[in-house]
């Protein structure tokens, strides 16, 4: 019987899943991580093309790193910068090759003192995150005129299987993304200026149903959603209509699932 766990326990964070659970998915995700996070990089390398072509940082904190491949691209820009790695899952920051600097700690209460770095970074680990927390440690680490740099999901994001999934029940499957307004409020709030916010849909495309869901427990996301209702699994019979439904969005590249990427530059 084909069976998959989606639901999880709420946090009081507006409804985000537990950081518990949320850094257990990550330890568990360390060795399959990279292979499966090409909409990662893709973000990645686009949030490195909104920077300021005069930014030249000497510190950089990535905050949320994750296996480092955004410190590997960030070391190609700024050569001449150290580069700080901060998650808070252990066997992340283990696999970062060449670390130089590492910290294990939560992006909204960073173990670091003020004021520390010249470009904070942070590729899609905000969603994860309280938008007001975030923001405020953001600001508390960058130095005076520092860049902030944050990428982020909108509401959109995997409306696929938001569909899909309110034919079975009316349970929310998703996590309750922030709008690019709640981001600029919360980093005008921080103390934040001169904020740019652009906001582009990634598509990325899977063989069938079966792959879609093994990608995104790859990358740690398989608790993709606070669910109020019981644990459970999903049996042959639900999981076969999920199947029929999703292949009706099938294209000529497989079946698509939209990830709505916000990307914000601010600057302290």
């Amino acid at each position: 019987m084909k069976t998959v766990r989606f639901s999880s326990p709420l946090s009081a964070r507006s409804g985000l899943p537990s950081k518990r659970l949320v850094r257990q998915n990550f330890e568990r995700a360390a060795n399959t991580y990279d292979s499966a996070a090409r909409v990662q990089r893709w973000v990645s390398s686009r949030l490195i093309g909104f920077l300021p072509p005069t930014l030249i940082p000497a510190i950089i904190l990535d905050a949320g790193c994750g296996t480092g491949f955004s410190l590997e691209m960030l070391a190609l820009r700024f050569p001449a910068a150290r580069r700080i790695a901060l998650d808070f899952s252990r066997a992340m920051l283990a696999h970062i090759r060449q670390l130089e600097f590492g910290v294990c700690g939560d992006v909204e209460h960073i173990p670091l003192r003020d004021e520390v770095a010249g470009l904070y970074w942070s590729n899609l680990t905000a969603q994860w995150c309280d938008p007001a927390a975030l923001s405020r440690e953001a600001w508390r680490v960058l130095w005076p005129k520092g860049t902030l740099a944050l990428s982020s999901l909108a509401p959109g994001t995997f409306h696929e299987l938001d569909e899909i999934f309110a034919q079975i029940d009316a349970y929310p499957h998703t996590l309750p993304f922030q709008t690019p307004e709640n981001w600029q409020t919360a980093l005008g709030a921080a103390g934040f200026t001169n904020i740019e916010i652009h906001t582009e849909p990634c598509v990325a495309h899977y063989r069938d149903l079966r792959s879609l869901i093994k990608a995104i427990k790859a990358i740690g996301a398989n608790q993709i959603a606070p669910s109020s209702r019981r644990p459970g699994l999903i049996g042959r019979r639900t999981w076969q209509k999920l199947e029929t439904a999703y292949e009706a969005r099938r294209g000529a590249r497989g079946l698509p699932l939209t990830h709505q990427v916000i990307f914000c530059i601010a600057q302290k």
